[in-house]
């Protein structure tokens, strides 16, 4: 009983007081700002239509998952490959024209499905059919791809820009892209609690900080901060210069769209399903201190990858980019024992509210270049090492010709791809696009590689045991 007493939190279904509660949501929105943001930023989305859309899918996530799994939606960086390779990228922090947003768009959504029907196949056949189809030997090495893919758009955000005039093309660039990297490293390995689960914060917060220092002591000749471009103010002005609607655009069917974004659905299935099982395992160790019945959200996988699958179409609906449940928002739940659906709830409607505001739209716009550039750096690597630690925590045999074979392919059609024909690769008549690719040969090569593998197992277990026998004979006889 003394144990209930002292346990602290709020489950899933509990409720803090008001002004907690605000409290709370406004912290679940910093959390996921950081990342959600950079997305919008590098892809050439429309910043605030991007934080609408994330907390109207975080709404509509929770509402399809019955309340039950308290998870925000945020945009997801597994895409950002596709995204580019599809549109050619632009320039950093300017936006896509609309027709491109609409073809990009079409590809999200279709991608949405690809979590929906993953979702159907765990609900009624169960988790191991998904894991054979996508086992960690395809998961992994395309999210690795992914990662690797981008690391030439990280290097080329956190340089000077050659050819440009001013500050940007300085050496200083360099001074700004490092503080940046180093203090979100650090951050992240070092501080402990809410801050450590902030370094995509607090990061660019000191890397602006030092644009703002050159600014001032240059008398305004080195002056990294940008304008907000003309096409962000596209959306209808309801107070000029204080509160505007966010732009929206509408989907457009593309064939090439489909084939570039639909694919990457595949590498975020693992991670929203080990988010899952991480938050399950918090909740539940609360539950149990406070004495209350487990929740059964390990169970609910196939509702939270249609849950995910339909909060990419309602995203994308808006001219939003793909996203995923967030792991910062678990961590920051796991830290504070602060489970509370209320609590998401809050912060998606915060976070729609903040869409609204014009001067919190252009202060983000401003943030100079080199700093998302030193963040990049950081994450682009890290989505490659989650790759590997897929392979690790599934306990991938990297000795087995079949993995080696699925593994050594992927990586080479995809990196290649990206390296030898800048992302889209010629085959047959059409441009396939690099991550794409090697996510489809991947799952091929898999299942081809799997025909008769129950045989060839047995076959080698034996044989391993008749070595075993010859060994404890010739060791007997000696």
């Amino acid at each position: 009983m003394q144990n209930v007493k002292r346990a602290t939190g709020y489950l899933p279904d509990e409720r803090p007081p008001l002004w907690k509660l605000l409290l709370y949501a406004i912290q679940q929105v910093i959390v996921m700002f950081p990342a959600t943001i950079l997305v919008a930023l590098i892809t050439g989305f429309h910043l605030s239509t991007t934080i609408f859309a994330s907390g109207v899918a975080t709404i509509v996530f929770i509402l399809i998952t019955g309340k039950k799994i308290p998870l925000y939606y945020g945009s997801s960086f597994s895409y950002l490959s596709a995204i580019i390779g599809l549109t050619g990228g632009v320039e950093f922090g300017q936006i896509l024209p609309d027709h491109l947003i609409s073809i990009t768009q079409f590809g999200i959504i279709a991608s949405g499905f690809v979590s929906i029907i993953a979702g159907l196949i765990v609900r009624f056949v169960g988790r191991n059919a998904i894991e054979k189809i996508l086992p960690a030997t395809v998961t992994g090495p395309v999210a690795i791809i992914i990662g690797l893919t981008l690391a030439g758009t990280a290097l080329t955000d956190a340089a000077p820009q050659v050819g440009t005039a001013g500050a940007a093309g300085s050496d200083w660039v360099w001074l700004v892209s490092l503080v940046t990297l180093m203090v979100t490293i650090l951050v992240s390995v070092y501080l402990k609690g809410v801050l450590g689960q902030l370094p995509l914060l607090i990061g660019p917060l000191v890397g602006c900080g030092v644009a703002g220092l050159l600014l001032a002591f240059s008398g305004g000749d080195l002056n990294l901060f940008r304008s907000l471009p003309d096409a962000a103010q596209s959306g209808k002005v309801i107070i000029d210069g204080v509160l505007s609607v966010p732009h929206f655009a509408l989907p457009k069917f593309s064939l090439a769209a489909l084939t570039a974004i639909m694919p990457v659905a595949i590498a975020t299935i693992p991670e929203s399903t080990a988010h899952v099982f991480q938050l399950d395992i918090y909740v539940n160790n609360l539950a149990r201190k406070k004495g209350k019945k487990p929740y059964d959200i390990g169970n609910r996988l196939g509702q939270n990858l249609i849950g995910d699958g339909i909060g990419d179409i309602v995203a994308s609906l808006f001219g939003g980019p793909a996203g995923t449940n967030y792991g910062e928002n678990i961590s920051a739940m796991a830290i504070t024992k602060v489970f509370s659906v209320s609590v998401l709830f809050a912060a998606a409607i915060i976070a729609i509210v903040i869409s609204f505001i014009t001067p919190f739209i252009n202060a983000i716009y401003a943030i100079p270049q080199a700093v998302i550039g030193g963040i990049e750096v950081y994450l682009f690597g890290a989505i490659a090492a989650q790759g590997i630690a897929i392979m690790i925590e599934k306990k991938a045999d990297m000795f087995d010709a079949k993995n080696i074979a699925v593994i050594a392919v992927i990586m080479i059609v995809g990196i290649g791809g990206q390296y030898a024909f800048g992302g889209n690769i010629p085959f047959l008549g059409t441009n396939v696009p690099c991550v794409a690719g090697a996510a489809i040969c991947g799952i091929l090569l898999n299942l081809i590689l799997s025909i008769g593998e129950k045989k060839r197992l047995a076959a080698a277990a034996s044989a391993d045991e008749e070595d075993e026998i010859v060994n404890e004979y010739e060791t007997v006889s000696e």
